[in-house]
């Protein structure tokens, strides 16, 4: 099996000299094709910064990140590695269908082929309905959702989601893990997911436990 994204010696500082603030101490890692992974730890542990790592979204101070299976840097978005962030970002000139269409639109991918990506990828999301609707007529949990169909539009091969229930009461972050597991399931995608909420991280098999900026551990359901 193939590793989508790996991490050697990888690790985040930022500012210099006295002021200098360690977010990620050197971590070797890799998250497999398939995975379901829950990175765990409270704020500040270092979980955000090891996923933007992943996401290529930010770059190492030291050691390397690469992504064996997708190719260079340039390769991942849209498309290989989507992103998902606590809150849905969603543009509220644009209708639900149009936000999510986007991406693939500023890729240069043609108005119409975007457009079909987007309601399919809605209609994985059961939000197909919704589609012309704006963001300010939409729940905070179907405002998620929508953000996750935007991230599934690119046919993601790895899926990275930054505490995507943190902003949401307990059923509709229950509904977002949902959905975050069928597409995963559906696009045959890993999912890695940081979060502090044990509820959301035992809905998946592996947990890697941050402290510190440390990952400490990494453990599979059956030894929890």
């Amino acid at each position: 099996m193939s590793a989508l994204v790996t991490c050697v010696g990888a690790g985040r500082t930022y500012g210099s000299g006295a002021t200098a603030t360690v977010a990620l101490q050197p971590t070797d890692c890799a998250v497999e094709e398939r995975a379901r992974i829950a990175i765990m730890g409270p704020s500040g542990s270092g979980k955000s910064t090891l996923l933007h790592l992943l996401a290529g979204l930010d770059d190492p101070t030291v050691g390397t990140v690469a992504w064996p299976a997708i190719g260079d840097r340039g390769a991942l978005r849209p498309g290989p590695v989507a992103v998902i962030f606590q809150g849905p970002s969603l543009l509220p000139p644009l209708t639900v269908e149009e936000n999510v269409a986007l991406p693939l639109i500023l890729a240069g991918e043609r108005d119409a082929e975007a457009r079909m990506a987007a309601r399919s990828a809605l209609e994985l999301v059961d939000l197909l309905d919704l589609r012309h609707k704006l963001p300010e007529e939409i729940s905070g949990g179907q405002a998620q959702r929508v953000a996750i169909a935007r991230a599934l539009a690119g046919r993601p091969r790895l899926i990275l989601a930054d505490e995507p229930t943190g902003q949401l009461d307990r059923a509709s972050a229950a509904a977002v893990v949902d959905v975050l597991l069928a597409a995963a399931e559906h696009g045959d995608a890993a999912l890695v997911v940081a979060t502090h909420d044990p509820l959301v991280a035992d809905r998946l098999p592996e947990r890697w436990q941050m402290r510190s900026g440390r990952l400490e551990t990494r453990e599979a359901a059956w030894s929890r």
